[in-house]
């Protein structure tokens, strides 16, 4: 359907306005009159007859003319002061220039026109200029569209929905909207894409605007992609109401339905098979292939579109039932169908399905015709969906044809097209983020195990750090990876210089395509119009001929040489480790610190080890993620139970994690764990590990990072501890956070616990209960380097928004209130008695990282907070023990942390150091009943607190 604002034609326009002042009066009002000298009115008149020839002149088609006479009446008008000659003359001129089709001096000269007419009044040529100028845009932002130049459209949509606001046209409006949202999520800014949708189908409903497109469809398509299938199925089902209402009846009683009926039982079995219902999906697609049949032959273009469509739809089934020759049938038949259309991305659509049906046949070299095909249409198009989409299958092509080298570019390519829809989509929702993780984070581990088989250690790092930041991003919503992680995974040189040379080829066949195109469009071709199209034919089949050989060319495979295991140079590592600067980090440090990076695949564990002299070290645990899950939850529940033994699950985990790199931490001289835990390993204190003898943390200090390319690790604290420490001992509050109720009462040892800290550590500001309010608070923050909140929390599953730490006077501060604090004075944060509200159901572990990362983000260098919630008493005790160990420089958070959990699991607590250490001592005998004291050697007293970010 046509845009309405367009449907008013420039010509139309033109003649409507030249019927309306086809003799224009340009006489002054008197008052103004009046004040023209004899000799301005000599030149006033001159100027009248100048703009009377140039506007005969106009009407007759001489243009070029034309504009000289109107500028000459312009600039007399101009010398005079003539306001209203000026403001007639500019849009004259205007017209002039939109008749030649010079947009951009059409715009400039409405434009001045509209900044004089301001100053002598606004008449009912304005309103018609102003429609002019929204067409003239619109005209431009379509034709970038067709050159798929969408930024630069959207900049020219933006301008014309600016006026149709000012007009109050909701109806053209509504269509601007339409294809700002085509745009937006042809680049993969679902979110932008969504909303202008949502504005649509608000202007839809408030107006009752039948006439606007059914703009579900295009809303079920985002929730799709974004793997929202709950949502993506009930706008799907609206659309099929809403086309099934509008169907009539002939008189012979045959019901006749409109395409998008048909469009919309495709939609409805699109969701079956994402959802792997194959059987309903297949329903949903044969009903819409009958109906087609009551689809009348006046939409028959949409008709064939349509029946290619669901052609196709059925095909995939057969792809994903093992039925090959059916599929490869239906799927040939849709594509020769779309020769009868001009619909790109289905074709593009068309032509990857019958690639994947010759992968799973293993005719590899027709499969990589059709993609080549398919990826050439969805870079033209600039669909960034399509091109992640297709390079992903191009990738696993390669793979299959024992090409790791060359895959492994590919699959790069890939990633980085969804780390640019990702960086898109930061401001949906939570549950959107999220779900788009999940549809994508296959190909990440995919193609850092293809990375792994490689020996290429730290590029696989690379990439599961990437999908870290985005499980964080989904969490939190504004995270940004810094540095290296906001552009992707990067090529090695060789790498580079291969998708250099194929996507040469590429935009050389996109270039062809492009002019191809538009002479076919031409309906009277010159003979040398059709001369050229027989050359750019022949010049296609040789481009793809060149995509054909490309992988067997010489310079490629010379290339690929330098990445193979047994040629790789060592500089293209050292390259990686430059761009990465882990060991840089580590050497910093000066405490024998070592990075530990499990990265948790399908049917095994993937130990990867750091140290500051060596290249990574790689051992491989034939684990699956199945069985390994179920041991961290097993460990899980006994750490959380005093009364439980959780030695035995937690030597099983530790004879997976850490017994196959014994000797390598040996060999390092390891006393630090940096560790970067994957998944759902992110539930288990690494301290909380088991060897048999003793627990880990009684070997290593352990620091643990969001991800290794996130986190600055070296920066030394400041030498001075200037603490401000808040308590919650007495009073009972309940409140509603989300769709939960809360209720929390006063922890009477959280002020024992600060007043201990204030005797141990000078300059401690203390707040006990309605002292500790976030008015009166916040302020000082940035005054102390330590910020202690002994009080409740709660770290939410599923809903960051709702995570929260309770202030004495019964305030509960939001996540969402924590990154707008200013904390770059602060060294460390500590949330004394935070949980993570579990159950017996785990995540994907984001959020334990995902507040402490939050406290980051605000400028803060660490936190430490619980992974459970521990008997009021117990944490007393370890934070009493830890701010005895801690003082500053002299010895590290992370060593601090270490000996206060040692000094909980022996009972000894003179190690602390001096007075300090006898002064635990008698609190804890003092404060904590007997049997607690001979308790806490219990992990789950002194093992849920983790310190995450800089350990120094």
């Amino acid at each position: 359907m046509r845009l309405n604002l367009v449907s008013f034609s420039f010509a139309t326009l033109l003649l409507t306005l030249t019927s309306a002042f086809l003799l224009p009066t340009l006489s002054l009002p008197p008052s103004v009159a009046q004040t023209l000298s004899e000799q301005d009115q000599d030149k006033k008149n001159q100027a009248d007859r100048l703009f009377r020839e140039g506007f005969h002149r106009q009407v007759r088609g001489n243009f070029e003319r034309a504009l000289g006479s109107f500028k000459d009446a312009l600039l007399i008008y101009q010398e005079i002061g003539d306001n209203a000659g000026i403001g007639e003359t500019l849009y004259h001129i205007g017209q002039v220039y939109e008749e030649i089709e010079d947009y951009d001096q059409a715009l400039n000269y409405y434009q001045r026109f509209f900044l004089i007419s301001s100053e002598v009044g606004i008449d009912s040529r304005d309103r018609q200029a102003l429609i002019v100028i929204s067409n003239l845009y619109y005209t431009q932002a379509r034709q970038l569209i067709e050159k798929n130049q969408y930024r630069e459209a959207l900049d020219q949509f933006q301008q014309t929905l600016t006026i149709e606001r000012k007009l109050r046209r909701k109806e053209s409006e509504g269509y601007i909207l339409y294809r700002m949202g085509f745009a937006y999520r042809s680049l993969g800014e679902y979110q932008l894409a969504l909303e202008s949708y949502q504005q649509l189908l608000s202007i839809r409903k408030e107006f009752a605007l039948w006439g606007l497109p059914n703009v579900n469809f295009e809303v079920g398509e985002i929730y799709e992609l974004l793997g929202q299938y709950d949502l993506a199925l009930e706008s799907y089902q609206k659309a099929l109401e809403l086309a099934k209402s509008i169907s009539y009846r002939l008189p012979n009683g045959r019901v006749v339905n409109y395409p998008n009926a048909v469009k919309a039982l495709n939609a409805i079995g699109d969701i079956h098979f994402q959802l792997k219902q194959y059987e309903l999906a297949l329903d949903f697609y044969q009903q819409a292939l009958a109906d087609l049949k009551t689809v009348s032959d006046r939409d028959k273009e949409e008709k064939k579109l349509m029946e290619g469509l669901t052609l196709n739809n059925i095909g995939v089934v057969y792809l994903k039932q093992g039925k090959y020759e059916l599929a490869l049938e239906l799927l040939q038949q849709a594509l020769a169908i779309s020769k009868s259309f001009d619909n790109q991305p289905l074709k593009e659509l068309f032509l990857r399905n019958i690639g994947r049906v010759y992968f799973e046949l293993e005719q590899y070299e027709f499969a990589w015709n059709f993609y080549q095909q398919a990826l050439l249409i969805a870079q033209e198009t600039g669909d960034k969906e399509d091109e992640g989409h297709t390079l992903n299958h191009i990738g696993y092509l390669l793979e299959a044809q024992n090409q790791p080298e060359l895959a492994i570019i590919f699959f790069k390519q890939s990633v980085n097209v969804r780390e640019a829809i990702r960086d898109n989509i930061k401001g949906l929702s939570q549950d959107q983020q999220e779900s788009y993780t999940e549809t994508i984070a296959e190909d990440y581990r995919h193609l850092a195990d293809l990375l792994l088989q490689q020996n290429r250690i730290l590029e696989a790092q690379r990439v599961l750090d990437l999908l870290k930041v985005q499980e964080l991003d989904d969490y939190l919503n504004n995270v940004r990876g810094t540095g290296n992680t906001a552009k992707g995974v990067p090529n090695l040189p060789p790498e580079q210089q291969v998708t250099d040379n194929y996507q040469a080829i590429l935009d050389q066949a996109i270039t062809l395509g492009k002019e191809l195109t538009q002479l076919r469009q031409k309906s009277n071709r010159t003979p040398e119009e059709e001369q050229r199209i027989a050359q750019l034919v022949n010049a296609q089949e040789t481009i793809l001929a060149d995509f054909n050989t490309f992988i067997e060319s010489d310079e490629v495979e010379a290339l690929i040489a330098q990445l193979t295991p047994k040629t790789r140079k060592p500089d293209l590592v050292d390259d990686l480790e430059d761009l990465i600067g882990l060991q840089d980090n580590l050497k910093n440090l000066h405490q024998n610190a070592v990075l530990f990076y499990p990265l948790i695949l399908d049917d095994r564990i993937e130990l990867i080890l750091t140290t500051p002299d060596s290249p990574p070290i790689r051992r491989t645990v034939a684990v699956t993620k199945e069985q390994l899950n179920q041991e961290i939850l097993t460990l899980h529940q006994a750490l959380r139970n005093p009364t439980y033994n959780a030695k035995a699950p937690a030597q099983k985990l530790y004879n997976w994690l850490i017994k196959p790199l014994e000797n390598d931490l040996t060999a390092a001289d390891a006393e630090t764990l940096i560790y970067a835990p994957d998944g759902q390993l992110r539930y288990i204190p690494l301290a909380a590990l088991h060897d048999g003898e003793q627990w880990l943390v009684e070997r290593y200090r352990i620091n643990n990072i969001t991800a290794a390319s996130l986190t600055e690790l070296n920066t030394k604290p400041q030498s001075q501890l200037k603490i401000l420490a808040g308590a919650f001992t007495q009073g009972h509050y309940s409140f509603t956070m989300g769709q939960e109720q809360f209720e929390f009462g006063g922890l009477p040892y959280a002020g024992v616990e600060v007043e201990t800290l204030a005797e141990t550590v000078p300059n401690t500001t203390q707040l006990f209960d309605n002292a500790f309010n976030l008015e009166d608070t916040k302020p000082k923050m940035g005054d102390h380097t330590v910020l202690h909140f002994a009080t409740h929390g709660a770290i939410v599953v599923g809903t960051p928004e709702e995570s929260f730490i309770l202030f004495g006077d019964g305030t509960p501060v939001t996540i969402a209130d924590v990154r707008n604090w200013k904390l770059n004075n602060v060294d460390l944060v500590v949330l004394s008695a935070c949980e993570t509200g579990l159950g017996g159901n785990l995540g994907t572990g984001a959020e334990i990282l995902g507040l402490g990362y939050q406290m980051q983000r605000a400028g803060a260098r660490a936190s430490l907070a619980s992974l459970w919630t521990v008997d009021d008493g117990g944490t007393q005790a370890l934070m009493n023990a830890f701010y005895a160990a801690w003082q500053g420089e002299a010895i590290t958070k992370a060593e601090a942390l270490r000996q206060a959990q040692i000094a909980l699991i022996t009972g000894d607590y003179t190690a602390l150091g001096e007075q300090r250490g006898a002064r635990v001592a008698v609190r804890v005998r003092n404060g904590l009943k007997p049997e607690v004291v001979n308790r806490l050697s219990h992990p789950y007293y002194w093992a849920p607190f983790i310190l995450i970010g800089n350990g120094l």
